[in-house]
């Protein structure tokens, strides 16, 4: 997705798809076993079986993102930048609210409309069906855009250890959140005190890319297999430890998302730097999907479902490994039809109306 106020970085778009694909995974896995199919086990599959870690990719990466729009402008004022967000998110997430209202109006209240400001809280009418229960998230990356344009101004001014100081008290609200919550995994999973620290960690990633750019260039290929190592480390330490839904209170969510997104801030930094680490052909396709990131997130937990329940689990081939392996490539390329339908005809007219903002330094 291009930005209209930072040069295009195509890793970006193929980080953000990569995001996509690893919830994509998670959800496939998860219908398959609903199904009857394989299970995953084991640390060694636990970026698919905890392939929610996306979730924590996009969290940083989109404060890595606007800290690094910020660091080129002298501020960032809140009302255009706010509506640039706005015009980015708002009208397929409506629509997304809109099928969850219409699946369950039998028991609609007025009230449910203020859940478009609090999907990842309470009983939002987008988590009562699976196939619009992605849009959780969507109401945390907004609250992080209302804040950003202070944030990054103080951020700026005081430098990165205000950053450190935010991250400090992060930690103190989640031990104080774990003495009085009864499923802590939930509550770290979807809210405020779970995952802004994961944006504030992204911010700090900008700082460091700033400071030490020549030196991840130099070190690119090192740098990238050092982050890929601990990303797929910090996955199996929670398929190891405490596997999403699996455990209802154990202190390590206390430090979950602190360790899940500096294993990706580290990654972002590394792949940023460097523009060859995929052949071309894979690179323009993952830029490709990074348009569609978004619509590809919000839709394809729909398109899994719909496969899933009409045509279940398919025996082309007799071995149940490989049939899977082609339902899963085949449910992905029936999810990208859809997500780039989706974005020509619901996201490309409002992103065209964006505006540029802030002047540079």
């Amino acid at each position: 997705m291009k930005s209209l106020n930072l040069p295009y970085n195509p890793q970006i778009d193929q980080l953000r798809f990569f995001a996509a694909i690893l919830v994509f995974c998670f959800h496939f896995q998860l219908e398959v076993q609903s199904l009857g199919g394989i299970g995953l086990q084991g640390a060694c599959w636990a970026l698919i079986t905890q392939g929610h870690t996306g979730v924590g990719l996009f969290f940083t990466l989109s404060g890595f993102l606007f800290m690094q729009i910020a660091l080129t402008k002298d501020n960032i004022p809140f009302f255009p930048f706010i509506r640039n967000r706005f015009l980015r998110i708002f009208p397929l997430f409506f629509v997304i609210f809109l099928l969850a209202t219409s699946i369950g109006r039998d028991r609609f209240v007025p009230t449910d409309i203020f859940y478009i400001f609090a999907s990842n809280l309470g009983l939002a009418p987008t988590s009562y069906t699976v196939i619009t229960g992605a849009a959780w998230c969507i109401s945390l990356e907004f609250l992080f855009y209302a804040l950003f344009p202070a944030l990054s101004r103080i951020a700026i001014t005081q430098g990165p250890m205000y950053l450190i100081r935010m991250l400090t008290l992060m930690i103190f609200f989640k031990v104080a959140a774990f003495t009085v919550n009864e499923k802590s995994d939930l509550m770290y999973f979807s809210t405020f005190v779970g995952r802004f620290d994961q944006f504030l960690i992204g911010m700090l990633a900008a700082f460091a890319q700033r400071h030490f750019a020549n030196g991840l260039k130099e070190r690119s290929q090192l740098c990238l297999i050092f982050a890929g190592a601990l990303v797929l480390f910090n996955s199996g330490l929670q398929a190891t430890v405490a596997p999403f839904n699996a455990s209802a209170k154990t202190y390590f969510w206390i430090f979950w998302s602190f360790i899940e997104s500096t294993g990706w801030a580290v990654f972002i930094l590394a792949w940023t730097a460097k523009r060859d680490f995929l052949p071309n052909f894979i690179a323009r396709l993952m830029e490709g999907g990074g348009q569609i990131s978004f619509s590809f997130y919000l839709l394809h937990m729909a398109v899994i479902h719909i496969w899933a329940r009409v045509l279940g689990l398919p025996a082309f081939t007799g071995f149940t490994g490989l049939d899977t392996g082609l339902m899963a490539l085949l449910v992905f390329g029936f999810t990208c039809v859809v997500s780039y339908i989706s974005f020509i005809s619901i996201e490309a007219p409002f992103l065209n109306m964006r505006r540029s903002y802030g002047a540079p330094r």
